[in-house]
């Protein structure tokens, strides 16, 4: 059921709560005049009902119309950033912009931004007593203190009355179009379900703006991502790996990138919670409907405890992944899986293979506890004196209307053997 937002009047400053409610660390410091604002910035994107959530939400069909590669300067990244009000990098005149209230039916339904703002606010509330009795504060501040906390309260009952079954049945359905240099459009939809906030392994089961911004790349530019169709005289099918599959955009557009090559490519999508991959074959199957069976093949992978039994006991060729590494420990696991399953290099028989590759985007976050991970892959992938390196780093700036507040951009790395 296609599901649209009443038309209400909001105000052109409304933005993502995890970029206007402040941090909680100095909330001894904070004036009422700044809270409230924030606070306004919440009631005026959930108004009238914060509670109120679809069950199903189509959101606007996002296109990459305009092709990012330009071989006379490459590897640059994004040729024109700018800096918004949220001093974000973001890519001008490159994604079809949407109108307010498009961009506002996004955010209002954004199942992270809605659990951070229940956090913030219950946070808040169980710290205001120390806020509202400051002792050097005038009684007017006071008093408003005081009614920003009953604001919050009021907030947080509209938000919690909500029932839980109704909250935990809403599911968006994301339509995305890609062009490639041929001039064809890759067209994929995707299930994003909603998260649990008892159980922080189900990531996977949204879809986030690093695998859109490495599927816009790879449709650009599909030779340099290894997935051309194969010359006659490789006639062995293409391995690919996906890791953190998720939604499964990676795997999906690669095997929409080669349905025509002559020589079926083997493609399997691997994660680890039991409902992301449900979710997972669900966006296969949705999106090569006549295909039997589908040309992705799902797989649960455990990256610290790894079983590489069939299909993980032969090599890759190719090994994707985006925004999966959110833990420090990550970049070590999945160190340790790329060396057992990236095609290592071929020197006999008078042949030279460089070997496989893998590619990873990463999202440069300026805050929370994932800020800066991407150090832990600069620091397990070293450029040099390692068999497994980083051979290349590219920085990209943030596209306008894609992403979460605290992404500023990504780095895209590619990832391989020692070059003999």
């Amino acid at each position: 059921m296609m599901y649209s937002t009443p038309k209400q009047s909001f105000s052109t400053s409304v933005c993502a709560p995890s970029a206007s409610l402040p941090s909680l660390l100095k909330l001894h410091l904070l004036p009422s005049s700044q809270l409230c604002e924030s606070l306004s910035n919440v009631r005026q994107l959930y108004a009238p009902q914060p509670s109120a959530l679809p069950s199903k939400l189509f959101l606007p069909t996002r296109k990459h119309r305009q092709l990012i590669h330009d071989a006379s300067v490459p590897d640059s990244g994004y040729a024109s950033a700018e800096e918004d009000d949220c001093e974000c990098e973001e890519e001008q005149g490159h994604v079809a912009s949407s109108g307010d209230d498009d961009r506002l039916d996004i955010l209002r339904a954004d199942p992270l931004e809605r659990a951070f703002v229940i956090k913030w606010l219950t946070s808040f509330i169980a710290r205001s007593d120390a806020w509202v009795s400051t002792d050097d504060i005038e009684e007017k501040e006071a008093d408003r203190r005081t009614d920003a906390v009953e604001t919050a309260t009021k907030l947080l009952s509209a938000f919690l009355s909500n029932d839980q079954d109704e909250q935990e049945d809403c599911s968006i359905t994301r339509s995305f179009e890609f062009a490639t240099q041929g001039g064809a459009v890759v067209r994929v939809e995707l299930n994003d379900a909603p998260l649990s906030n008892e159980d922080h392994t189900c990531v996977g089961l949204q879809s986030w703006a690093s695998s859109v911004v490495l599927s816009e790349r790879i449709c650009a530019d599909p030779a340099r991502f290894s997935l051309s169709s194969p010359t006659k005289a490789d006639r062995s099918p293409l391995r690919i790996l996906e890791l953190g599959a998720g939604t499964g955009l990676l795997s999906i557009v690669a095997a929409k990138l080669l349905s025509s090559s002559s020589v079926s490519p083997s493609i399997f999508a691997t994660d680890y919670h039991p409902d992301v991959l449900l979710n997972l074959r669900a966006n296969i199957l949705n999106n090569f409907p006549s295909f039997v069976p589908p040309p992705i093949s799902v797989h649960r992978l455990d990256w610290e405890c790894p079983d590489y039994l069939a299909p993980l006991d032969q090599p890759f060729d190719l090994i994707l992944g985006a925004d999966i590494i959110y833990h420090l420990d990550h970049a070590r696991w999945i160190k340790s899986c790329v060396e057992r399953l990236l095609l290592r290099p071929n020197t006999s028989n008078n042949s030279l293979s460089a070997g496989g590759v893998f590619w990873l985007m990463i999202a440069l976050r300026i805050g929370g506890r994932h800020e800066g991970m991407f150090h832990t892959v600069e620091d397990i992938f070293p450029d040099a004196h390692s068999p497994l390196m980083l051979l290349e780093k590219v920085e990209l700036g943030k596209l306008k209307g894609l992403g979460r507040a605290d992404e500023r951009g990504y780095l895209l790395f590619r990832i391989g053997w020692v070059p003999c």
